[in-house]
């Protein structure tokens, strides 16, 4: 078939759809032929029931593919054979986007004999013993005719097809095929689907704040705002790194000095490798600590190995080094960042802990898989490593401030954008950050995530053309934004920066 057939009729069916008024979803029309969909793909096409594609197939069927041509009734059927249902080993299935699928109908006088039905759908194959594999989607334009109070399908046109959207499950995976940020109603509706009460996002292009959003509620029927408070867990960890680093700039704190000088935890006090921990160390998850002691078996503080020989994630590292900072500055660790950090980059609603100073009307409170709230609790004493509360415009800032270098030295940025530590391919550590090199587009980004039940955020920094994304979901569902909004706003090379991450 010629491809200005086809688009010849692509076009004519559009024209239609621009001309007609689209039914609405509870419709009897859009249900009526939703069933004729589900009739013709269900059980005609996934099942290879001759009998019910008969049932929706009108004698006179012309069927438009844009990469195999062009087939009438028989033709269709000798391939459908001899491709589809040839090898039940080897199965093609097909599954519509639902919330894709539009109807339009056709009237002559006032009377309905037709109508055009469009949407998206996604195939995959199915094998003996393996898990349900995506191949490629593709859109649809249906022609149905009513005859004799039955609906026929008429013309089929498949086009528009392509490799499908990389799948990392169920808690990564959007499932929905709409732009994002098109419409605030095409945001609404995602956050529905998946039961996520809200999201927040902070956009950052060349260095500036440009743009501040909020979605959904805070709480049950109070709507969030871009001044909403979230915990953002482990997004805690970049912050104090910045407030380390600001130390060391001043000359208060030594990267490579052992941090038993001003602090030994008891646990570890006989250990062989007890003055071999620096800053360095902690800052880059090389500390041979375990993530949490409480989750070991002795429930104590060890070395799992010799800190600088590998990469290990530790939250316990970095209550470690807060620990020595208070104890050789005489002074808690929050006075210390509000007063290099928080105050000079004007984060005013940012905080290690509750307080009289926190509005818990603000809180965006966490919820879990169900959207039902979860009890939270009001930490009362710094955490370095987790518990921050703060908004999404006070993070921005923060990206801002290290996109520009932070006040650093020259050579002291450098060092917390250089790779100490590896974590995985593709993936290094800074101090207090991951690095994510040899980005499409020559870039390498600079990043964080943070994840308690209920509440999942996200920080990326591009070193060369300082763009950034912040995002905070108070959801226990919020991952599964991550890879569309990411690869949304930043194309090939936000898909590179999930594929690093889940693969």
């Amino acid at each position: 078939m010629k491809t200005s057939t086809l688009f010849f009729a692509i076009a004519l069916i559009l024209g239609i759809k621009n001309s007609a008024a689209q039914v609405a979803n509870d419709s009897p029309l859009f249900i009526a032929l939703k069933k004729a969909d589900s009739l013709l793909f269900e059980e005609g096409f996934n099942t290879c029931n001759y009998l019910a594609l008969e049932k929706v197939l009108h004698k006179d069927l012309d069927f438009f593919h844009d990469q195999n041509g062009a087939q009438n009734l028989e033709q269709f059927y000798k391939s459908f054979t001899s491709s589809i249902c040839s090898n039940p080993n080897f199965k093609p299935i097909r599954k519509l986007v639902s919330e894709t699928l539009n109807v339009f109908p056709l009237k002559n006088n006032g009377e309905i004999y037709g109508a055009v039905q469009t949407g998206d759908h996604i195939f995959y194959i199915k094998e003996p013993n393996k898990k349900l594999y995506a191949t490629e989607r593709g859109r649809f334009i249906h022609t149905w005719i009513l005859e004799n109070e039955q609906w026929k399908v008429k013309r089929i046109i498949s086009y528009e097809h392509k490799p499908p959207v990389k799948e990392y499950g169920s808690k990564f995976t959007a499932d929905y095929v709409y732009p994002l940020f098109d419409s605030d109603k095409e945001i609404e509706r995602l956050l529905e689907k998946h039961k996520i009460p809200s999201i927040a996002l902070g956009v950052i292009k060349n260095g500036k704040i440009q743009q501040i959003r909020a979605f959904g509620n805070q709480k049950r029927h109070q709507a969030i705002s871009n001044h909403s408070i979230y915990k953002v867990a482990s997004l805690t960890k970049p912050i104090t790194a910045f407030v380390v680093l600001q130390l060391i700039d001043q000359g208060k704190w030594s990267l490579d000095s052992p941090v038993a000088t001003y602090y030994i935890d008891d646990d570890i006090r006989t250990s062989k490798y007890l003055n071999t921990l620096t800053t360095r160390h902690i800052l880059a998850h090389q500390s041979g600590f375990p993530n949490w002691r409480y989750l070991t078996d002795s429930k104590q503080l060890s070395f799992q190995f010799e800190p600088g020989t590998k990469w290990q994630y530790a939250g316990e590292g970095f209550e470690y080094l807060r620990k020595a900072i208070e104890k050789k500055f005489q002074q808690p660790f929050e006075e210390i960042a509000q007063k290099v950090l928080f105050d000079p980059i004007g984060m005013h609603t940012t905080h290690f802990y509750w307080s009289n100073a926190v509005d818990e009307n603000m809180y965006a409170a966490e919820h879990d898989e169900y959207g039902k709230p979860i009890p939270y609790e009001k930490y009362t004493h710094a955490n370095a490593a987790a518990n921050l509360l703060t908004t999404v415009e006070d993070y921005s800032k923060f990206l801002v401030y290290v996109s520009k270098g932070a006040g650093l030295s020259a050579a002291l940025y450098n060092e917390f954008l250089k790779p100490h530590a590896h974590e995985k391919d593709g993936i290094e550590w800074g101090l207090g950050m991951q690095l994510l090199p040899d980005l499409p587009q020559h870039e390498t980004a600079v990043m964080h995530t943070g994840g308690d039940y209920g509440t999942k955020t996200i920080a990326i920094l591009f070193k060369n053309s300082k763009d950034g994304l912040v995002l905070f979901s108070n959801s226990e569902n919020g991952m599964v934004l991550w890879q569309k909004i990411i690869s949304e706003y930043f194309g090939e090379t936000g898909a590179e920066i999930v594929r690093r991450n889940l693969e």
